[in-house]
Parts: structure tokens; sequence; C-alpha cells
């Protein structure tokens, strides 16, 4: 879907200088993309000065993912996506491209709004059904491309493709492009992950034994009844839909392994925390997920059994990100409690500092 002034006057919230400093954090995840003829080279952040001192003038992309946990004008833009649940949201990424810049013809395994910053990009995109790769190459550029359209974005233009959609940016002159990424694991992801899930909370009792084992000739066969014993301690394993339900709910609300908490230093007492909260209220921090269902609230992969009050405030919470002072004065002594240890771990700031 290509529309047009998507977004009226947007320009983008970044100049390379800001988007430089962010790739020079090794908390941030970043990667500079070269293009030489039908040569690619990728280096991978952070990046020194140096990195900048020997940039070429053409054909070099820098792409710096996840910039909405660093950032809140980046996870406002982000939160404009909310007509789709947080559950599959998934970040922002930002690119700066030099004129000739791009990552070549690809395709992504999610769907993706590009929203177009300052300056033009070309774009090229379709479906493909070869999906074959370049060979030997450090990024996934596909072997024979054959798009079916072609558009120029301007700024605050915004194309959406679905996963698998063949795509190749390009950018004309200087320009950046805001990439809203959606998560859409593959059914093989979601059930290794469930397995992992399962493992920590696998607790069969008893343990292999075969009393009427008898003298063998063929020590190395396994046999019928050895098979038959495995079968029935396995089939011990069980699941119900409150476990799928928390599967789902920690999953989706896991952090990815770069992404950390610090706690405040120092952090206010309880007693301060509380009057903070009634007098100025609570965000969540940038990099906190929570999301809820009807069994349980979730934040950032860990489940919570909903309070025996408040639970309108928190799901406010979860779909908001904040809480007014109004709100956070009328919470109960046990959802401060909660918010209070969440304030402790990193999760939740008071907006009082």
């Amino acid at each position: 879907m290509l529309a047009r002034a998507a977004m009226p006057g947007f320009n983008g919230l970044f100049d390379l200088a800001t988007l430089r400093r962010l790739a020079a954090r090794d908390d941030v995840e970043s990667r500079l993309v070269f293009r030489d003829g039908a040569r690619w080279r990728v280096e991978h952040g952070p990046f020194g000065r140096a990195a900048w001192r020997a940039l070429p003038p053409r054909a070099w992309t820098l792409l710096v993912q996840g910039v909405n946990l660093h950032d809140a004008t980046a996870d406002a833009l982000l939160r404009r996506f909310a007509f789709i649940p947080y559950a599959r949201l998934d970040d922002l990424m930002v690119s700066y491209a030099a004129p000739g810049g791009g990552v070549g013809p690809h395709i992504d395994s999610y769907d993706v709004f590009l929203l177009q910053g300052f300056g033009r990009r070309r774009w090229r995109y379709g479906r493909q059904r070869d999906l074959a790769l370049r060979p030997g190459l450090p990024l996934k550029i596909l072997k024979r491309f054959e798009p079916d359209h072609q558009v120029t974005l301007r700024p605050g233009d915004m194309l959406y493709l679905p996963p698998h959609y063949a795509h190749d940016g390009t950018a004309i002159d200087a320009c950046t492009t805001y990439s809203i990424g959606f998560r859409a694991a593959a059914a093989s992801e979601l059930a290794t992950a469930f397995l992992d899930f399962l493992r920590d909370r696998v607790d069969l009792p008893g343990r292999y034994a075969d009393p009427d084992l008898t003298p063998t000739r063929q020590p190395a066969r396994i046999g019928p009844a050895m098979r038959r014993r495995c079968a029935g301690m396995i089939a011990g394993v069980r699941w119900n839909d409150a476990t799928i339900a928390e599967f789902v709910g920690c999953s989706l609300s896991e952090p990815k392994p770069h992404v950390y908490f610090t706690p405040p230093k120092p952090p206010l007492s309880r007693t301060a925390f509380s009057r903070a909260l009634a007098s100025h209220g609570v965000a969540l921090n940038l990099r906190t997920q929570l999301l809820y269902d009807s069994h349980n609230l979730y934040v950032n992969g860990t489940a919570r059994p909903w309070p025996a009050s408040d639970a309108s405030m928190l799901r406010r919470l979860a779909d908001r990100r904040s809480l007014g002072s109004r709100e956070g004065a009328s919470l109960s002594a046990a959802s401060v409690a909660l918010l209070y240890t969440w304030y402790r771990d990193g999760y939740v700031e008071s907006t009082a500092r």
C-alpha cells in the first residue's frame, strides 16, 4: 500500500549527527552497509570517530535498530501505529543513506511500514517467486529480483509491505527512512520457544526403570519395551489454555537480548515514590513491554496475576504507557507496591524525576 502524505509535514526526527551518537553506543544495534558495484560490505557498531572519517561520498547506509528504546520522540512515533496490538509491534529502525545508498533487493519476514523522512528514496517492489540469494555476500540479497512497481517517496510518504514482499530502496539524495516493523514468528520458531518454555515447568515424577529386564544376546538393540516405557514417561507432559496464555504473554513481552534496565540510583523511598505517584503520575520505561490478557499481566517476560483491585488502571497503564497524577492517587496500596517494585527494577519511571 502506497500512502502519499501519510504524515503531512513529517521531515524525520533525527539528523546524521544524532544517529551517529546513537550508533556509538554499545547498547544500540547499528550497521554500516557499503556498496561498490556488485560488491557489498557490512560493518557492525558501535562506531568510533574513525568510522565516519573513512566514509565515501556515495553508496553507503547507516542503519540504527530499536531507536524507540532510547528516544522518547521515536517511541511516540512508533506508538502512532498502536491500531495494531503492541504484542505485534516490534521496533523502529532509522536508516540514513548517502546518494546511491541502500541494502539491496531483499525480503523481510515481517510486516513493515516505510516512512520517508527528509530526502527522497526510490523503491522498487513486488511479489517474488524466486527467493534464491546471491552467494558469498554479507547480506541476504536476492539473486534475480523482478519488481512489479517503482515509486519515489518524499518526506511524509509511506509504503507498507507485507512479509516476503521483495523490495529494494535506493537513496536519490541523502535521506532518512523510518521502518516500523512488526513481529511475525515462523511456526517452527514459536513451537521451539514453547518447548523451551515447557522445559522450565515440567516436573514429571519417577525415573526410568525396567525391573523385568532379562539377559540379552543383542546389547546394542533398543527393544520395544524400552520405547514404550520412554513414550509413557513423555506422555506425562501436559499443557492447557492457561499454559498457552502464559507462554504467549511471557514470550511477546520478553525484551531482546541486548536490552537491559537500569534501576534508579539512588531510588526514591517507598513513601516518596507514593507521594510522587499521586503528584505527578508514572510512565513505563521506553524499553518496557507491558501486556495483559484475562489471566495475567505480563511485564518484560514475567507473568503476574491480576491484583484484587485497580485492574482498569493497570490496563490503562499498559495501553497508554502512563498514568496521570489523579489516577496514581487513586491506586490501592497493593498496586502502589507493585509499581514500586517495577520502579526499583527500572521498568517504570516516576514522572517527577
